[in-house]
């Protein structure tokens, strides 16, 4: 499977993790050749229309898992960024995944075959280009082990809380570290949530019942709840980073340019 990636130059990529997965359900199923296909005609896909926009870091987003129950239709998301260090210029994904049934989680860099080849719920993508100013901020980021890690926190819940630091999800990790090159004042996790509330971030508001939970908690070890504050948790308000949350904020404070969709 990699081997036919690799020949359409959308495989190529540097983990720094051994395999995890986020945003999927937690499955090792084998891909069938129609996954195959789709996979790597939705990276295609998305690496023609990252090129035609011009820019060189963007947010990039999945359907990793059905969300519809909460409104949402994205579940992931990554930053995508053209590297010029090979040539031709390859498009990667740095993003942040879950030790598959853990508690832990790591960063990888992956090329976009490998991003779209992890069994999505739903074969399209979606992305907005980041403002010029906060691409050329990120870009030496992304490209370096060391500062991309800066904010990083292993230990990892599926809905940690948005302005906690107990935990991270994938998410999360990615708008902290975006909040951090947007304010080179930022220099921790805390500093970044305070900055994201100043300006206007909003996380998204699930309303999950007691027993979904308790099950979540009893059950999965990437599901934690105890980060949340009390009288939010005890009241059904479970608040958490979520790609949708992050496009409307992006758009909105006008950091982004206008979401694009990809459906090959």
């Amino acid at each position: 499977m990699k081997r036919a990636a690799a020949a359409l130059c959308l495989l190529a990529g540097l983990a720094l993790a051994p395999a995890a997965h986020a945003g999927r359900p937690c499955e090792e199923k084998p891909q069938t050749t129609r996954q195959l296909e789709q996979g790597l005609a939705l990276a295609q896909a998305t690496a023609r229309r990252l090129d035609d926009s011009g820019a060189q870091v963007l947010i990039l987003a999945r359907a990793g898992q059905d969300l519809s129950e909460y409104h949402l239709r994205w579940s992931h998301v990554g930053f995508a960024y053209k590297d010029s260090t090979q040539q031709p210029a390859v498009w990667r994904v740095m993003h942040k995944l879950n030790h598959c049934g853990t508690d832990e989680a790591a960063l990888f860099r992956q090329g976009l075959g490998e991003f779209f080849l992890d069994s999505p719920h739903r074969y399209e993508a979606a992305f907005v280009a980041l403002k010029p100013e906060l691409q050329q901020a990120l870009l030496p980021v992304l490209t370096d082990n060391a500062r991309v890690a800066r904010f990083h926190e292993r230990r990892y819940s599926m809905v940690a809380y948005a302005f906690g630091t107990t935990y991270q999800q994938s998410n999360q990790w990615a708008l902290e570290t975006l909040a951090a090159a947007a304010a080179p004042g930022v220099v921790s996790r805390r500093a970044a949530q305070d900055w994201l509330k100043h300006q206007g971030y909003q996380p998204t508001d699930l309303r999950l019942s007691a027993l979904t939970r308790l099950g979540g908690r009893l059950t999965r070890a990437n599901i934690a709840f105890d980060d949340h504050p009390t009288a939010r948790r005890m009241t059904r308000h479970i608040d958490t980073v979520t790609a949708d949350s992050m496009f409307d904020w992006l758009m909105r404070s006008g950091l982004s340019e206008p979401l694009q969709l990809v459906t090959p």
